[in-house]
């Protein structure tokens, strides 16, 4: 692992190093550093740490569920000990997920380097791997699990157990004779090359056998021809399918001597079946594919509510962090609560509540490190503004400070708009979207007021009001006193105001206003409740109205727990801006991942035709029947689900459940039926059937439960994709676990199948 490490110090050094252990400084707040004895295990990728003083307890991370090392006070608790720990002895390891970031201290600045380029060697490692090596990692991890007593060998009792840890529930008798037949030493005990023989043996996949029996003239090898046969028939490909074969041959073959012969073995097809070539998802979709060009309001937008909070609404931790999460996740719409900070220093927090306090400033500068890091279209930064005058005075001065040349400040012809520009036009820009003095208009004239109406917050407030008028609670960072019926005034900085150009913040005045008065470049904010009023009320409208303006929805204020509501029911509705609590995993973020995980994951998805034209006649016409297809989803096979209990002997039932999530009229869900005590290689068989009405707004969720007849099924993974990503034919689906990360090896293998209804 090694052998070529980059940096300042030498690869083997390092390597040593981590192999022989280091005692670490693990910090979690300036009052807790506890010494951790860490050291990487001989399998390469495991990181194994105990306290010197906890007997037999210890704890352990592989290197794959790390994202990458951040060097220095690159994490709001190391930058809290900074005159404590100089820089060069502090390091953060970043975790994929929502899971918490680990934050440790070296003794020595050499140390503290061998362990940073050591990590990241594994990490870039682990990254890079093709099929082959990560199927060969993974076989090692699997003998190092079930070598119990370290001597290199494993013995049948050792087996046993390794079954188990599998998700295997097999006889033993045949066990046995697997095991027999790998043992060719007849030693009693295999050692890593024979158990590569017996893992080979345990995964055979009997139904890509089958498969590849159907197009292979011989039974050994599928020639050029069969499988371009194969490509154009079962795969779908048609005239394409010619020069993918070869391709498919040079990439995936491990045989040289099949390569010669033009070939592919059943090894080669296994792996491709496997790979992302052979993945449910359209590779041509994974890349940015769509125009760009469009006006903002033609796009779908991957939006966060109070994105700086890490837990629920009412005691969480508002953290840097949370934003960091967020831009890295491709969202493009993130939310500021500001409120006055002590010395003139603004502040970010759920205001009236026990969460934390970040720095305002410091949100900014986050903000600038991260906002294009994993999409170069522009950000909306969202700012619900609580701050006096002079405060916000304040905020302007950071904005333009930190931001610089990034903050869009000016219109991009000088001309005020008739329509949005384009996230093309505004790449590398941030959008502050708040309230303004006056329009855009009236950008130059010096006579407007700096008055502001308070109708925006109001209309954040008004769709709680049913449920609250009586309770002094808060709602959405609005109190009470905020819900008054009269159209209060608030002093608003004009600095502050001047930076606000394509997003400015208004109240909702219903569709008719909206189409008479309205302007371009307003954006309007709903509560769930009231997006959903409007859509049951007036959907055509709501969906008009969203071709050219910019509308944001956002979670009740009830949801304290940071619940998320459906965004299907307000993408339904053409709304762009669906801001949801980035920090809560479950199937509304299940949703939302899968819709954005197309078009290079940029965060901008183009809106369907008819959501884009404002031609109301179509729009009628579309929302009720756009196009009848009908789906049918052989649901054949799992590959290695990873275990749910994992109290020894536990193995799982699995089942596997197909969700459409779209217009009300596309909603459907059906399941196989569960297979007993085999999380290894299930095998189902069944064919699911759905017609979908209408394709471009269809999402189908994949989840896989262990089956409980006595209680609610547990989750063991999913993965969720837009309808029109999915490729036919026999496809792998790589699931992702409950937050969202990948869990290799992992898998469903189906038959997939779409024709359209006349």
């Amino acid at each position: 692992m090694f052998n070529s490490m980059p940096g300042r110090y030498p690869a083997l050094q390092q390597g040593s190093v981590m192999m022989a252990g280091s005692t670490l400084r693990k910090v979690k707040s300036r009052s807790w550093k506890k010494n951790r004895y860490f050291r990487l295990l001989e399998d390469g990728l495991t990181i194994w740490y105990k306290s010197r003083w906890a007997g037999r307890g210890h704890s352990t991370f592989s290197v794959t569920d790390l994202e990458a090392v951040r060097e220095g006070h690159q994490s709001e608790v190391l930058l809290s000990i900074a005159e404590e720990f100089p820089a060069e002895l502090c390091f953060t390891l970043v975790f994929h997920g929502r899971q918490g970031n680990l934050d440790l201290v070296a003794e020595s600045p050499d140390e503290a380097q061998a362990w940073i380029q050591g990590v990241r060697k594994l990490i870039h490692k682990t990254q890079t791997m093709d099929e082959k090596e990560r199927l060969d990692q993974w076989v090692l991890d699997w003998f190092h699990k079930a070598d119990k007593n370290k001597d290199g060998k494993m013995n049948f009792k050792e087996v046993k157990k390794l079954l188990k840890m599998m998700n295997v529930e097999m006889n033993e008798d045949h066990a046995l004779h697997l095991f027999t037949m790998a043992d060719k030493s007849e030693s009693g005990s295999l050692e890593i090359e024979q158990f590569v023989f017996f893992y080979k043996m345990l995964t055979q996949r009997d139904e890509v056998w089958k498969v590849f029996q159907d197009y292979s003239e011989d039974g050994e090898k599928l020639m050029l021809e069969e499988l371009e046969s194969f490509l154009s028939v079962e795969q779908h490909e048609g005239e394409q399918s010619t020069q993918h074969a070869q391709e498919l041959i040079e990439c995936y073959e491990p045989s040289e001597t099949a390569k010669k012969q033009g070939a592919m073995s059943l090894d080669g097809f296994q792996m491709y079946l496997c790979s992302q070539e052979g993945s449910i998802f359209k590779p041509e979709h994974q890349d940015l594919y769509q125009d760009m060009s469009q006006p903002l309001s033609h796009y779908f937008i991957s939006s966060s509510h109070n994105t700086y909070l890490l837990e629920d609404q009412l005691r969480g931790q508002s953290s840097l962090e949370a934003y960091i999460q967020a831009l890295k996740r491709g969202c493009r719409c993130v939310e500021v609560d500001c409120w006055d900070g002590y010395d003139e220093d603004p502040v970010v927090y759920h205001g009236h509540t026990l969460t934390s306090k970040i720095l305002f400033k410091d949100v900014i500068s986050t903000l600038k490190e991260y906002a294009f890091r994993a999409s170069e279209f522009p950000v909306i930064l969202s700012i619900e503004n609580h701050c006096s005058v002079e405060q916000q005075k304040v905020m302007a001065q950071y904005l333009r400070q930190i931001l610089g040349d990034m903050l869009q400040t000016t219109l991009l012809d000088g001309q005020v708009p008739q329509q949005l520009p384009s996230p093309q036009e505004l790449k590398g820009k941030i959008l502050l979207k708040a309230k303004k003095i006056g329009g855009l208009e009236e950008y130059l004239d010096e006579t407007c007021t700096d008055e502001v109406s308070d109708e925006e917050e109001m209309a954040n407030c008004d769709a709680e009001m049913a449920s609250t008028e009586d309770s002094p609670e808060k709602v959405d960072g609005c109190s009470n006193y905020f819900l008054s019926k009269s159209k209060a005034k608030s002093k608003m900085s004009r600095e502050l105001s001047d930076l606000v150009v394509y997003c400015k913040s208004v109240h909702f005045g219903g569709f008719e206003h909206a189409r008479s008065h309205a302007k371009c470049y307003e954006i309007s904010s709903f509560s769930e409740s009231k997006a959903k009023k409007l859509a049951k009320e007036a959907g055509t409208d709501f969906v008009q109205y969203n071709t050219r303006q910019l509308s944001r929805t956002y979670p009740s204020g009830l949801r304290t727990d940071s619940s998320n509501y459906n965004p299907q029911d307000m993408w339904s509705m053409g709304c762009q801006i669906v801001a949801l609590n980035f920090q809560t995993a479950g199937l509304e973020m299940d949703l939302n991942d899968g819709l954005f995980r197309q078009n290079g994951c940029c965060g901008y998805v183009i809106k369907p035709d008819f959501m884009r034209d404002g031609n109301t006649h179509s729009i009628k016409i579309c929302l009720f029947y756009l196009q009848c297809g009908n789906l049918r989803r052989g649901v054949i096979s799992g590959q290695q689900l990873p275990k749910v209990n994992q109290k020894e002997g536990s193995i799982v039932d699995p089942l596997v459940r197909v969700e459409i999530h779209g217009v009300p009229q596309d909603q459907a869900k059906d399941e196989t039926s569960h297979i007993n005590n085999n999380g290894f290689n299930p095998v189902w068989n069944e064919t699911l059937d759905f017609t979908i009405h209408t394709p471009e707004l269809a999402l189908v969720r994949f989840v896989v439960e262990d089956y409980d007849k006595a209680s609610r099924n547990d989750f063991i993974g999913q993965y969720t994709l837009p309808f029109t990503c999915i490729q036919p034919g026999y496809r792998h689906i790589h699931l992702l676990s409950k937050d969202g990360t990948a869990i290799p090896p992992s898998s469903l293998f189906v038959n997939i199948s779409i024709s359209e209804l006349t």
